[in-house]
This record gives C-alpha cells, sequence and structure tokens, in this order.
C-alpha cells in the first residue's frame, strides 16, 4: 500500500522546512474548512466554466484565476448566497 510510505514521506518534507502540522484528529472540519471553501469557490468560478483542452491551458487559467482572486479585496460569490 502506498499511502503510509507517501505520507510518511509528506510529513518528513514539511517538517523539515519547520512547518508545523496540525490536526486535531482524523475528520476534524476545522482543520480544512477554508481551503474546501477555497476549491469550491475556484471550481465554481473557474474551473466548470472552462472547458480546458490541456493541462497547459488549465494551469494557465488557474494561474489568472489566483492572480484575481489574491489582488483582492474578493468577495466570492458562492460564499454570498
Amino acid at each position: 500500500m502506498l499511502w503510509p510510505t507517501a505520507t510518511t514521506a509528506f510529513v518528513a518534507l514539511v517538517q523539515q522546512h519547520g512547518i508545523r502540522l496540525s490536526m486535531d484528529r482524523k475528520g476534524a472540519w476545522r482543520d480544512n474548512l477554508f481551503v474546501e471553501r477555497l476549491w469550491k469557490t475556484v471550481k465554481y468560478e473557474e474551473v466548470y466554466l472552462h472547458a480546458y483542452d490541456s493541462v497547459a491551458e488549465a494551469h494557465r487559467g488557474l494561474v489568472r484565476y489566483f492572480t484575481f482572486y489574491n489582488r483582492g479585496p474578493y468577495y466570492p460569490t458562492s460564499l454570498c448566497a
């Protein structure tokens, strides 16, 4: 099984860079709530609206979107409803 080895390697790499991992317990919603909201917004406001023909095109679209998103202030429509 690949997961335990990959997970262990990832945790070691993150810790080598001085980053602390925080997880209350398995499946704690508070730990990834903001990331899940971000990806929901990205999917509805960028990915689902474009039919990318290639990975390179998707990459360009996401770079464009995150550049726009990070310039702020930004109020995603999926969170305002």
